[in-house]
């Protein structure tokens, strides 16, 4: 009987504990929108049925992701189905790299031991795979009728441009290749309309490289697969909030509420599509690797001469350790816990200017580690890491758009800045909507599940 008490007590502290985060994470979301309204370039043309109905989006998806509970059984679902194309892609690694393309806690076709985690030829190869799976997937029109899908519901429900919805859309499964669907529309777009598209680009992330978070955090968050793939679907529609809310529309749009057709190159066949795909993988792997060689030089260099100067005064100094702190004050506003909102803003800042792959891998230490408290804290964070808003990116997309549009060029650049502080901004959003709707443990999706007795610390 005394049992029973306690754990009838223990479940309603529980429950207290989650429904007072909950509600952090539904004012966190106001909080962020406002912070974009107030740094509008015209608070007075406010879109409030573009702001409504994104807003709507988001907690509807949410809704079904964490508590219809028909949904745990779709999601596992595509968890494993993840998993399973992970393990297939694997096998031309194996063939290239050998040993080295074994994982750790994996064995080769002939036992072979790994000798640890190699970036480079465990992780990266598999964007080229799904790269070229995607290609495929275009060509023989599955993707495109997905994206439509997307982008009608965009455009009927938040009445913004066809060609921004379809370009938002696409962003859900690709990259910056995102752009050339919209390609004929680039030249007539308003300034809006430009930010949309790369904070769109850059507060999402391409099928090929979320494989890549995957694979670091698949033995430590076992539904992590299915959690990710919400979370890019939920920064759609948030990266045309925070967009419209920072660079709303002054001008009339030449699509403004009309339905478009994404632009894409024929492939003369399905090997052909393959190819295409795969070169294109390749590309993205070289960029990744260039912008991980520079970025993290670069970083280990600001960190020398922070350590010279807080050596100076007796402190110790790092670009880290002061991203972190300038983003604790946005991780307790997505409903992080106190206690882990430290760890949570050394991650969300490693992403601002290091990406996202290093602060997925961190993530993924941390939470091995049993660095966080609360069984909430890695969920929240792993959908607000899931996008590409950081420092790299905005170079990547401005550049890109403004390749495929030179005489806008100019246009493209200025709204630049705000694209990204746009992207930031709904990444966190859609952290706050899986802080809204988490109730259970680390894995849970669809339906809650009682959290260890750690996770009931206040």
């Amino acid at each position: 009987m005394g049992h029973t008490l306690a754990f009838v007590r223990a479940r309603q502290r529980e429950g207290r504990i989650m429904g007072r985060y909950n509600l952090v994470s539904l004012a966190g979301l106001a909080g962020l929108m406002a912070i974009a309204w107030a740094l509008s370039t015209n608070r007075r043309r406010l879109n409030v049925r573009c702001v409504a109905a994104g807003v709507g989006l988001q907690l509807l998806l949410g809704l079904i992701v964490f508590r219809w509970p028909g949904s745990r059984a779709v999601f596992l679902h595509l968890n494993d189905a993840v998993l399973k194309l992970l393990d297939a892609a694997k096998e031309g690694q194996r063939f290239l790299f050998g040993v080295l393309a074994v994982g750790p806690g994996e064995a080769g076709p002939q036992g072979e031991q790994s000798i640890g985690f190699i970036l480079a030829v465990q992780a990266l190869p598999i964007i080229i795979f799904f790269s070229g799976l995607m290609g495929l997937l275009y060509h023989w029109r599955i993707m495109p009728l997905v994206i439509r899908g997307f982008a009608w519901v965009f455009t009927r429900f938040m009445r913004v441009s066809g060609a921004e919805s379809l370009c938002a859309a696409s962003n859900i499964f690709v990259g910056i290749e995102s752009a050339t669907t919209i390609r004929p529309y680039l030249a007539r777009m308003t300034r809006s309309e430009f930010c949309t598209v790369l904070t769109a680009g850059m507060a999402t992330v391409a099928s090929s490289t979320l494989t890549v978070y995957v694979l670091y955090l698949k033995d430590t968050f076992e539904t992590i697969a299915g959690h990710l793939i919400s979370a890019s679907i939920l920064s759609a529609p948030a990266a045309i909030v925070m967009s419209k809310l920072l660079v709303p529309e002054e001008d009339v749009p030449a699509t403004l509420g009309r339905r478009v057709e994404p632009y894409a190159e024929p492939a003369s066949g399905s090997i052909d599509a393959v190819i295409h795909g795969a070169t294109a993988g390749v590309k993205l792997v070289a960029g990744i690797c260039a912008l991980l060689i520079a970025f993290l030089g670069l970083i280990a260099v600001v960190d020398l001469l922070l350590g010279w100067l807080g050596g100076r005064f007796g402190a110790a100094l790092s670009l880290k350790g002061l991203l972190g702190w300038a983003m604790w004050p946005f991780a307790v506003l997505m409903g992080v816990p106190p206690s882990d909102a430290a760890v949570g803003g050394r991650l969300l800042g490693e992403r601002l200017v290091a990406t996202e792959i290093p602060a997925y891998q961190h993530l993924a230490e941390a939470i091995g580690q049993g660095a966080f408290q609360h069984d909430r804290s890695p969920v929240v964070l792993a959908y607000a890491l899931c996008g590409f808003a950081h420092v790299a990116s905005l170079a990547i997309f401005v550049g890109g758009v403004a390749a495929l549009v030179p005489e806008r060029r100019k246009d493209v650049a200025a709204v630049g800045p705000r694209a990204l502080l746009a992207a930031t901004l709904a990444c966190l959003a859609t952290g706050c909507v899986a802080g809204m709707f988490h109730s259970g443990a680390l894995t849970a999706i669809g339906s809650p599940t009682s959290l260890p007795a750690t996770a009931l610390a206040p």
